[in-house]
């Protein structure tokens, strides 16, 4: 049988110039809402111009919350990763790569984020939840931030021990919890001689 060709990195994807255009339009936008300055506009019209690909293109509106790619037919725009624990446990840990957009969907389940040593392209990850009974357990890079202002809570509780108003990346929960919880937490390290212990769960050898 022949070996089947690696599945290519949508990042690597080709762009068109009617996508690079549609980017264009949003750096306009983010003008308009006092995101970008006209020099930082001017900047970043010339990268999307100028990009090859979806990763290349990405990079000008990363940091801008709320404008995103919405051409449905542009490979520039990508969906929502869904992660369903029904009556079940989910986990994430290590080196894992983050999407932009998760949605966690929880019935009495269990579902365990770790983003302390993920792969984030991101400055900013958005969560939604759809809750129902059961625990949601996100653990964050040390320097991140939550804002969970978009949760709805109904008979079920928020334990929220990062907040903060400033850091990268910038973790924005919404959606709705009904009998259940959602713990947030961030990591820490500690050294000692060549040994560093994050808090919690791991302890590693110093790179130096």
């Amino acid at each position: 049988m022949a070996e089947q060709p690696a599945p290519v990195d949508p990042r690597e994807l080709r762009v068109s110039d009617a996508e690079r255009t549609h980017v264009v339009n949003l750096l306009q936008k983010a003008i308009g809402q006092g995101l970008l300055s006209l020099d930082e506009f001017t900047e970043r019209t010339d990268q999307a111009l100028a990009a090859k690909t979806r990763g290349e293109l990405n990079t000008v509106l990363v940091d801008l919350p709320g404008l995103t790619h919405t051409d449905p037919t542009s490979p520039v725009r990508t969906p929502p990763v869904e992660l369903r624990a029904n009556m079940s446990t989910i986990k994430r840990g290590g080196a894992w790569e983050v999407p932009r957009e998760l949605i966690i969907r929880n019935r009495l389940g269990s579902t365990k984020l770790d983003f302390s040593e993920a792969r984030i392209e991101h400055a900013e990850v958005r969560i939604k939840l759809d809750v129902s009974g059961g625990t949601v357990k996100l653990q964050l890079p040390e320097r991140a931030m939550v804002d969970t202002n978009g949760v709805q809570v109904i008979a079920g509780t928020v334990k929220d021990r990062v907040g903060g108003t400033s850091g990268r990346p910038r973790f924005v929960i919404t959606g709705r919890i009904t009998a259940g919880t959602l713990k947030i937490r961030r990591s820490g390290y500690v050294r000692i001689g060549n040994l560093v212990i994050r808090s919690p769960w791991k302890m590693g050898v110093a790179s130096d």
